[in-house]
């Protein structure tokens, strides 16, 4: 592997190390600042989906016209900047400007790392880098999970803003340095021939398209469901008597298994092309996110957390290799990935917290709107499936 390709995977790392240590804590914040409970968490999750659907694809965009570098360089001192607003202004307007400011550049710097991680590679090559990738950022989400609780209670909740500042400073060096690398050269012209999926494809019912549309619309419903939990996560924590730094350590176990998923899907292609792993997978979304929202037991929560992670993951990854294996979609924008996830995180919060204005006598409302929200999903993927 490259230089210019290991620095591009320590930016990612070092990214969701940033962007999951404020995205993720921002809610307990927010909740043991300001007073916000499971409604204006979720409001606050859905404004920011909101702001990330453009965002995400003017950023993928940017980076393919200006370059990959030049859109880190955007990002990252974005990103930096907005950490440093929130670490001065200590008022809610300052978290909000923080958030908003974070969201646009953030959104300049995942689909260039996207692309950067498979840039000049192989059909197998792309696949090998994408796998490294996914480990990489998954890796690190479940470290700065597990860890940043307690870096909370530590710190002070003004870590909040400053760690990720630093994070997002020392990024943008990182970059200035990749800028100053030379590149590798070029391989020779592969001779051009049609691209096929994988044989596996070929002795299905279903068509790869498909496929690959059934894969375009669960994604997005995961996501619906990983940001309508983790927006909640506080007021959970609370009922069942965690604090901040136990929080972390306790509903971690689903990021974590999630890497394992991630793990297990790269090397075992078991699943390719094989609807009922979908299907299993939308199903066992749906029926983890309701244990984790409804559950008081522990060891049923725990068992929630690795059906919640294998789901997820499975999801995740399926978009993921659809795309690259059904030919059509090879010249997509990164862009678009990030788009379809900004969209499940604006709308199942937004469902979570219209649902709780709507019955505000009923604290489990936002769980119920988004678990029908989930069952739609589910009804238009068999929808796709059945359709001829």
């Amino acid at each position: 592997m490259s230089r210019r390709k290991v620095i591009g995977f320590l930016l990612a790392g070092l990214n969701t190390l940033g962007c999951s240590y404020f995205g993720t804590y921002l809610f307990f914040l927010l909740q043991q600042q300001y007073g916000f409970g499971n409604r204006d968490n979720l409001l606050t999750c859905a404004v920011h989906g909101l702001i990330y659907v453009p965002a995400s694809w003017v950023g993928g965009r940017f980076a393919e016209r200006h370059g990959l570098t030049t859109s880190f360089k955007v990002g990252f001192l974005t990103m930096a900047a907005a950490m440093l607003v929130g670490g001065l202004l200590h008022s809610l307007t300052g978290v909000f400007v923080t958030l908003f400011g974070w969201t646009i550049g953030m959104c300049f710097t995942w689909p260039a790392l996207e692309a950067h991680a498979t840039h000049g590679e192989t059909e197998a090559g792309t696949k090998r880098m994408v796998g490294i990738y996914n480990l990489t950022w998954s890796g690190c989400a479940a470290l700065m999970y597990f860890t940043g609780g307690s870096l909370f209670v530590w710190l002070g909740p003004r870590s909040l803003f400053w760690i990720p500042a630093v994070i997002f400073t020392g990024q943008l060096l990182l970059t200035l340095w990749l800028e100053t690398l030379p590149h590798s050269p070029a391989p020779p012209p592969a001779p051009t021939e049609p691209h096929h999926p994988e044989e596996a494809a070929l002795h299905q019912p279903v068509p790869p398209g498909t496929f690959l549309k059934m894969a375009w619309l669960a994604n997005p419903f995961s996501y619906i469901a990983i940001h309508s939990f983790l927006a909640v996560v506080p007021g959970r924590s609370a009922e069942l008597g965690l604090d901040i730094a136990q929080s972390g350590w306790f509903w971690a176990v689903w990021f974590l298994v999630r890497l394992g998923t991630f793990a297990v899907l790269w090397r075992w292609s078991g699943w390719h092309y094989r609807f009922r792993w979908m299907l299993a997978a939308f199903l066992g979304l749906i029926l983890s996110y309701t244990i984790l929202q409804l559950g008081h037991s522990l060891p049923l929560l725990l068992a929630g957390q690795v059906l919640f992670g294998l789901a997820t993951g499975l999801l995740y990854y399926s978009s993921l290799f659809y795309s690259m294996d059904v030919g059509e979609t090879k010249g997509e924008h990164g862009g678009i990935h990030e788009a379809a996830i900004g969209l499940g995180i604006c709308l199942g919060p937004a469902v979570g917290a219209g649902a709780l204005f709507l019955a505000p006598a009923q604290a489990h409302a936002g769980a119920y709107g988004v678990t029908a929200l989930l069952f739609v999903g589910l009804a238009g993927l068999v929808r796709l499936r059945l359709r001829r």
